[in-house]
């Protein structure tokens, strides 16, 4: 009996199968290398608060002992252990000592109650809450730890709990969190009557109701692959983000649209420059980007200035 000819679609079969499992296998090994991580800052913010705690270290020793272990742990394993890092290590672990299972419902009714916010802030403090809680001995983590970094941000235990399970339930991404605390839809859901509606309002994106709705601040940048320590010019910058340009519009924000680089006006016979001018349709105004690498003084300031004027008087 002849062997079967390989056909195109089978072999296209196996390929997509072979595909499936490569890509499953990835995304296995990126959950537990999460996981590791997240476990393993939960695991340093213990050693250090028990190390405080031990030595009843007053909080501005606190701070000496977070700079000194900062250059020993950076000289012994790289970047990420910066002071900061290791404060949020600390704070991390201070409030996920235990894993917490709170319903966000229950969070709600509990948010609503006939109190008055500040009579309520009061009374947490005085009192436990009532909402049952499920403790477990061993924190489990769910998100990465750039999801709980921005959860710390939310100091509120309710809140933090209902982003962190609709994170979780949801597969939000670090962006999708940081609009969700940032529009308030815990807030909004503890106010409204028809949850449901804002829930569906929520999934349809943030609404622009201000200019500053539209432009994210800070901008992260690295994706450009620019390394830190490395010195480069304007020019080179500009470059970066022109080769980037599709990842560089979502940093900015909602509506932007690419218009020119080196945007040429003529004033009295003479030529300048503006690095990058965007529209916003949201805003509907035009974006001028100057790009500088040292330090801005008022000359730059006057520059942009005399670029504004320019392009609304024309």
């Amino acid at each position: 009996m002849k062997n079967k000819e390989i056909t195109t679609k089978n072999y296209n079969n196996l390929i997509d199968r072979i595909d499936d499992i490569l890509r499953e296998a990835r995304t296995k090994v990126v959950r537990e290398i999460n996981k590791a991580q997240v476990l393993a800052y939960w695991e340093i913010g213990r050693e250090v608060v028990e190390f405080e705690q031990k030595g009843k270290i007053r909080a501005e020793y606190g701070e000496e002992l977070l700079k000194r272990l900062s250059a020993d742990l950076t000289d012994k394993f790289g970047k990420g252990f910066s002071a900061e890092n290791l404060r949020l290590m600390r704070k991390f672990y201070i409030t996920y000592q235990k894993s917490k299972t709170v319903s966000w419902k229950s969070a709600i009714r509990q948010t609503l109650s006939d109190e008055s916010l500040e009579e309520q802030k009061s009374e947490t403090l005085s009192r436990k809450s009532p909402i049952p809680q499920k403790l477990s001995a061993k924190f489990e983590p769910m998100l990465s730890w750039s999801h709980y970094c921005e959860l710390l941000k939310v100091e509120e235990p309710l809140a933090r709990s209902f982003y962190e399970q609709e994170a979780i339930q949801n597969h939000w991404s670090v962006r999708e969190l940081k609009r969700q605390i940032n529009s308030m839809l815990f807030e909004r859901l503890a106010l409204s009557k028809d949850t449901k509606a804002v829930m569906k309002m929520a999934k349809n994106g943030q609404v622009i109701e201000k200019p500053e709705d539209a432009i994210k601040d800070p901008y992260i940048l690295e994706f450009l692959n620019l390394k830190e320590e490395t010195t480069y010019t304007e020019t080179q910058l500009e470059q970066a983000l022109i080769d980037k340009l599709q990842y560089f519009l979502l940093e900015l924000g909602r509506g932007f649209a690419f218009v020119a680089r080196q945007k040429r006006i003529t004033i009295a016979n003479r030529h300048y420059y503006i690095d990058l001018v965007f529209y916003n349709r949201l805003l509907k105004c035009l974006v001028l980007i100057d790009l500088k690498t040292d330090e801005l003084d008022h000359a730059d300031i006057g520059q942009m200035n005399f670029y504004l004027n320019y392009i609304k008087a024309n």
